[in-house]
């Protein structure tokens, strides 16, 4: 698969292990950068709106630094419960509240890609569907206590205790609620390259 990728480095613009992991394992060999981005967004974005402009946010404040033979890759996901998203948790408290409300209820997760190259940029993002069987407050509170999801979205972690034994079902791409949907991230950089490549070939014309 490292094929796909001749001619090309692949840039990961994310600090999140779980993106990591999730690029390490499509097999594709990439290199971190670091990004310091401001994680605001207009409040009138809704849904995947949201994981979108912040993906290309992240792509942005790296853009001027690509070279001709790399690609970049940012990403951003959001849980959206009843006509607002639930951000990462800035306390215990509001990481408790949180899964009280996702108890016993039906989520959506959007994750945002942005794929960019000094001459192509697209943006596309997947949502997928959870339900949570009940949480009581003993459960909800040994979970926030012992694995800390204040860097999660929803504050939980779907890879974890919580998502391993309290999800009773989920309708859509499961990697896209761990932070990558990589079966999309996988055939749109295909198409991207291809793209890329395409451009190039106009120019030597």
């Amino acid at each position: 698969m490292k094929s796909i990728l001749l001619d090309y480095e692949l840039l990961l613009g994310s600090a999140s292990p779980r993106r990591h992991e999730l690029l390490y394992l499509m097999n594709l060999p990439y290199r971190v950068v670091k990004l310091h981005v401001d994680e605001s967004y207009p409040p009138e974005l809704v849904r995947q709106e949201i994981p979108e402009y912040l993906s290309r946010k992240k792509a942005l404040a790296y853009f001027k630094n690509l070279h001709p033979n790399e690609i970049l890759i940012t990403a951003d996901t959001i849980v959206w419960h009843k006509d607002h998203p639930l951000e990462k948790p800035r306390k215990r408290e509001e990481a408790i509240e949180m899964l009280r409300e996702l108890s016993c209820q039906w989520h959506q997760v959007y994750t945002g890609v942005t794929l960019s190259h000094p001459k192509l940029q697209t943006t596309f993002s997947v949502c997928t569907d959870v339900f949570f069987e009940q949480l009581n407050d003993e459960e909800i509170e040994f979970y926030v206590d012992d694995y800390k999801p204040f860097d999660k979205a929803g504050s939980y972690g779907m890879q974890e205790w919580l998502g391993i034994v309290k999800v009773r079902e989920i309708k859509g791409s499961y990697t896209n609620v761990v932070g990558l949907p990589t079966a999309e991230v996988y055939k749109n950089l295909k198409q991207f390259i291809a793209l890329i490549r395409n451009l190039k070939d106009e120019e030597a014309e």
